[in-house]
């Protein structure tokens, strides 16, 4: 049996952002509307540091208005909420991000909640879930949204496949489903409580794996010739000392199954900012009532 197709999230990710400079100039060129992204970042969390660099870069280098805000880590719940409602009543704004984590004593929950809903550019906000699980038009979370078009970009129609969920975190595995269902597939999501949870992937045609345990899914779990979309990254020990990358799925051993797989790093990870570009230009879109090319 012939190895699985590598899915290159790189690759697709490139393409998904040159249709979003795309769009940003067809809404100037169209709408005078240039869309703008606010990202909060509260402390100096080094990692979060390096994607909030990232996220400014690449938003700048789509056509789109980027405003960062860095507060230091004392900063108060009180002035966090403050600055959200100015950016909620900033018409040149579109998407607001907040950073997370947020230091102990903010309330991410009271934080994210109080973002307008039609600017929640990472989709978090209940009234985005609602309208994800009700057929509207919604922000999605910006890495359900890459791990469909990564799994469309293998079979453009996922109409009828039997898609497996691994993992049910409000961030991925929940959000993933909905999208999977209407793509019409037919949806079932297994967690460390499932029974029997290998003989359940074994029948998909298309595996989500979101779950946050290093290499759980084996190459007996897989159906010959199904989709591997990895979500997992996960930090273990490597051979020389040093540590290494791997995903929730046992690369190795189910790439010679699968039909095609996302490689970790490499795979799922690049489609999350971009992913967050295309929510920033539809919501522009959306605020300004005018027709977008992402919903």
């Amino acid at each position: 049996m012939s190895e699985a197709k590598i899915i290159d999230g790189k690759q697709i990710a490139a393409s998904v952002r040159a249709d979003v400079a795309a769009e940003v100039a067809r809404l100037q060129r169209e709408h005078g509307l240039k869309p703008g992204l606010a990202v909060v970042l509260v402390g100096e969390d080094p990692a979060s540091k390096v994607y909030v660099a990232n996220k400014a870069k690449q938003t700048v280098e789509v056509g789109m208005n980027s405003w960062e805000h860095r507060l230091p880590a004392e900063t108060s719940e009180a002035d966090v909420l403050a600055l959200v409602d100015k950016l909620n009543n900033d018409p040149a704004c579109h998407g607001i991000l907040v950073q997370l984590p947020l230091p102990k004593h903010i309330n991410s929950e009271k934080v994210l909640n109080s973002i307008n809903p039609d600017k929640d550019v990472d989709g978090f906000h209940p009234v985005n879930v609602g309208r994800l699980w009700v057929g509207e038009r919604a922000l999605v979370p910006c890495t359900p949204t890459g791990s469909v078009i990564l799994a469309k970009s293998v079979l453009p129609s996922l109409s009828g496949l039997d898609a497996v969920v691994i993992g049910r975190s409000n961030i991925v595995g929940k959000p993933v489903a909905a999208l999977l269902l209407r793509e019409n597939c037919s949806v079932t999501i297994v967690h460390s409580r499932t029974k029997n949870i290998e003989d359940v992937v074994k029948r998909a045609d298309l595996v989500v794996a979101a779950v946050g345990i290093p290499e759980m899914v084996k190459g007996s779990w897989i159906k010959p010739g199904a989709i591997i979309i990895d979500v997992g990254i996960n930090r273990v020990p490597s051979e020389n000392g040093k540590t290494k990358l791997v995903g929730d799925v046992a690369y190795g051993e189910c790439a010679k199954v699968a039909g095609a797989i996302t490689p970790v790093p490499g795979g799922v990870g690049p489609m999350t900012i971009a992913c967050l570009l295309r929510n920033a230009a539809q919501a522009a879109a959306m605020i300004a009532g005018v027709k977008s090319a992402f919903a």
